[in-house]
């Protein structure tokens, strides 16, 4: 018997992290993307076999989507209708200005009005999916906005299960920890999956690359080639900078700088005895990698020297921090290449919830994926907003909240 393959749209996609991680299991389809940033939306629309939605047509002020096989290259506001049939929505709306739980300012007033989490749930509404994943940073399960969308997605008829998830405990090499809230259409609960018992570390990523790369170019590939890109490219390092590599030994940090050699260590960090242990710090091969930042080509940003070889991380190697296949094509200068790579969310954890989802889904019997879904239109749905957003943005909802709030945070623990 065949298995049921589903159709996702991926929202605030970046380079498609999440989307390949679904891809992977074998049981999704990409039809649509959003994504602001050009060369992480071009990277999308290489790897998902996708077209950009041209600037000429986002000359209107609202554009709607009715075909699939686009990448949306502006800004979602600017996002009209969606009538796309697809079974899955995905994506990691940005994380700036979640606001904390118990706190309200002026400030937040006027952060949660622009916050892009509800262009989000208006796709949602729009489309009305068997499902939805949210992905972002820990710091939205303690926030307002993580009421708000409970709320606003149990009205719209979802259960709504959250839970932290940590990346080594689902194949990928690296301590990052990742926010989830996945939404159920029905009663049906949505579930987590179980860690591994294995874990990768450093070595059994990158062991295999050259201690030294033998080129500092990136060599974009041509538009005809899909198979290899040589992001394994180093950096023109100083003779100052080499000589502050060559005392960090693998765990050690900045503070080893300090003690050694306080004559070529950074003023800054002189003045600074305490503070993070990760800067300027060398991964042991192992371990698990760090949090892969958008900036890990920069020794003084985190734990990002080679556990080896006395230089930073190269793009082929934090992309493979990140559990991103050498078969995977970036778009863009190095740094917009880095950017995509730090932001993205690891696909072997994506592939993980995406597998477990699955399972979940085809418990469904068909004939209940098939009923009418009851879309919304966006006037309805900014009513239902506007509703919510007055209740549970008001002080004395807010105190009541936190505590239940709370409690299903814990019971994720």
């Amino acid at each position: 018997m065949s298995k049921r393959t589903y159709k996702t749209i991926d929202l605030f996609s970046g380079a498609g992290g999440l989307s390949l991680g679904f891809n992977n299991t074998g049981r999704y389809k990409s039809v649509f993307a959003v994504e602001f940033d050009q060369a992480a939306a071009r990277t999308y629309a290489k790897n998902f076999n996708h077209h950009i939605i041209e600037n000429d047509l986002l000359q209107n002020e609202m554009l709607d989507i009715a075909r699939p096989g686009y990448v949306f290259n502006d800004d979602i506001r600017k996002l009209g209708t969606v009538s796309l049939k697809a079974d899955i929505i995905i994506g990691g709306p940005p994380c700036q200005g979640f606001s904390p739980l118990g706190k309200i300012s002026p400030r937040d007033e006027h952060l949660r009005m622009n916050q892009l989490w509800q262009e989000y749930m208006r796709v949602v509404a729009q489309v009305k999916p068997i499902a939805f994943v949210i992905e972002n940073v820990p710091e939205l399960l303690r926030s307002r906005e993580a009421i708000a969308i409970r709320t606003l997605a149990e009205r719209m008829g979802y259960t709504i299960n959250y839970r932290e998830l940590k990346a080594v405990e689902y194949g990928v090499p690296q301590r990052r920890v990742r926010a989830f809230i996945v939404g159920l259409l029905g009663s049906h609960l949505p579930t987590f999956p179980m860690p591994l018992t294995v874990r990768r570390n450093v070595r059994d990523a990158i062991s295999d690359l050259p201690l030294y790369p033998d080129t500092t170019t990136l060599e974009s590939p041509s538009p005809e080639e899909t198979e290899f890109q040589n992001l394994h490219f180093g950096r023109n390092p100083t003779e100052i900078s080499l000589r502050r590599y060559r005392l960090i030994p693998p765990g050690g940090n900045r503070f080893d700088l300090m003690r050694q050699a306080p004559e070529i260590t950074p003023r800054c960090w002189l003045e600074k005895p305490s503070g993070s242990t990760d800067v300027f710090g060398r991964l042991r091969w192992e371990e698990p990698a760090y949090t892969i930042r958008t900036e890990f080509f920069k020794p003084e940003k985190g734990c990002y020297l080679h556990p080896e070889a006395h230089r930073p991380l190269t793009h082929r190697e934090a992309a493979r921090l990140q559990t991103f296949n050498d078969e995977f094509i970036f778009v863009g200068s190095k740094t917009e290449i880095a950017r995509q790579i730090g932001n993205a969310v690891p696909p072997m954890l994506a592939q993980a919830v995406a597998n477990n989802l699955a399972r979940q889904l085809d418990r469904i019997p068909a004939a209940e994926l098939k009923k009418d879904r009851n879309r919304m239109s966006t006037s309805e749905f900014n009513t239902l907003l506007q509703q919510v957003i007055e209740e549970v943005f008001s002080e004395s909802v807010v105190v009541t909240e936190i505590k239940e709030s709370s409690e299903i945070y814990s019971m994720a623990h």
